[in-house]
């Protein structure tokens, strides 16, 4: 039996969010740490870092979005390969926080153009009926990549943080090239079908009954659901963005642990990630997404504040097992409720255009959990005010009605 080629892509897709996940995305919270404490600079500095590439994705968005509308995904994701791999090469030769900052400019534009948005794109294309499987199939990179970090940090503590840049730069190029190529845009091109089934007969008792007809990106704009999903997906990564940036430090810093037990500790992040994943696997096409995600949004606000404010190694497991839990279940809603909502005909666009508003998510929770513990010496203030905020965005996934 022949196996659908949109499982190859999920596949593919996968093994390039494992790479993203282990080399950057996870990787950045212990390159902060070793260089807070080797170079000196300040928590809030670094954390723009991550704020910047942040700003970065949602400013090409749109574009990206259209671009992969328009002409495909393959060469965009090729490309951002070898963007990514120079940038870590010359991230592993800087000295100075200019030459850090330029260099993860080009880290970060590589990243976003072999991104999860990216691929989720993609696969949208290919998937409808089992399209809420098929994103939470794609996450397993991620948070199998997540589970690996101890190995980014047993690397830089063994070789140093120069060595394991210039070595990851590498190794993106030499693995994701070729799982750039399994990549293909829409089924239509190469004479497939969505989720490799027969196309559905048309009702000939009915013939005058209308199809379901996807909403252009201005169309999408007009709709109250488009801006909060946006919204309630902003909130989240206040706390996804935040805990990625500063959780290992935090531990490491305010509660007594050492880097490599920092590290270890953090991966219980994507051991709960990998279970949440394999919930919405089974879930997927069963609830409500918007309700799932609601309550996603308190668990990561619970989560948080335990992790803040953790007096033991039971209740720290607890939190890290909590968000990444909500952190696997919640992502691949989100862009399944906009296809779901918008359909796929200019879903690039219109996820694209989505990352200009949940950028603010990505920008606020690391600078704000960085500047707060530059100022009072802790994360407490910090953490405990993103989590209140991203418990209060869940409201906007309840509102998120599907629009007519």
């Amino acid at each position: 039996m022949k196996t659908f080629y949109g499982w190859r892509i999920v596949v593919a897709g996968g093994a390039l969010q494992f790479l993203q996940s282990l080399l950057l995305n996870q990787a950045f919270g212990v390159y902060l740490a070793v260089l807070v404490e080797e170079r000196g600079w300040s928590k809030t500095a670094l954390s723009g870092a991550a704020a910047l590439k942040s700003t970065e994705v949602a400013l090409l968005g749109p574009v990206l979005g259209w671009m992969v509308d328009r002409f495909g995904s393959q060469g965009i994701i090729r490309a951002g390969i070898v963007t990514f791999g120079i940038g870590f090469m010359l991230l592993s030769q800087t000295d100075t926080l200019v030459g850090f900052y330029a260099a993860f400019v080009i880290v970060a534009l590589g990243s976003s153009m072999f991104s999860n948005f990216l691929v989720s794109v993609t696969i949208i294309q290919w998937f409808e009926k089992r399209r809420a499987k098929a994103l939470s199939a794609l996450q397993f990179g991620g948070a199998i990549g997540g589970l690996f970090v101890f190995l980014v940090a047993w690397s830089i503590q063994a070789y140093g943080w120069r060595a394991t840049a210039f070595g990851s730069g590498i190794i993106a190029i030499l693995i994701g090239w070729p799982l750039a190529r399994v990549i293909r845009s829409r089924p239509e091109d190469h004479g497939e079908t969505v989720d490799g089934l027969p196309p559905a007969p048309r009702d000939t008792r009915h013939p005058e009954a209308p199809f379901r007809r996807a909403f252009s990106a201005r169309e999408a704009l007009r709709t109250s659901a488009f801006w909060l999903i946006s919204l309630g997906h902003a909130c989240s990564l206040l706390v996804v963005t935040a805990v990625n940036v500063h959780a290992i430090t935090h531990i490491k810093e305010s509660l007594g642990y050492s880097l490599a037990q920092a590290s270890l500790v953090f991966t219980l992040v994507t051991v709960g990630q990998f279970f949440g994943v394999m919930l919405g696997w089974v879930i997927g096409e069963k609830f409500d997404k918007r309700l799932v995600s609601a309550a996603c949004m308190l668990m990561h606000a619970a989560g948080l504040l335990m992790l803040t404010y953790a007096t033991g190694s039971a209740v720290l497991v607890l939190a890290m097992l909590v968000h990444g839990t909500a952190w696997g279940l919640r992502g691949p809603f989100m862009q399944a409720i906009r296809a779901d909502y918008f359909g796929r005909s200019s879903i690039g666009t219109i996820i694209g255009l989505s990352s200009l508003i949940t950028v603010f998510g990505n920008i606020c929770g690391p600078i704000l959990a960085g500047a707060f513990a530059d100022w009072t010496g802790n994360y407490r203030a910090g953490f405990t005010l993103l989590a209140v905020l991203a418990g209060l965005g869940s409201f906007f996934f309840l509102w998120a009605k599907p629009p007519r």
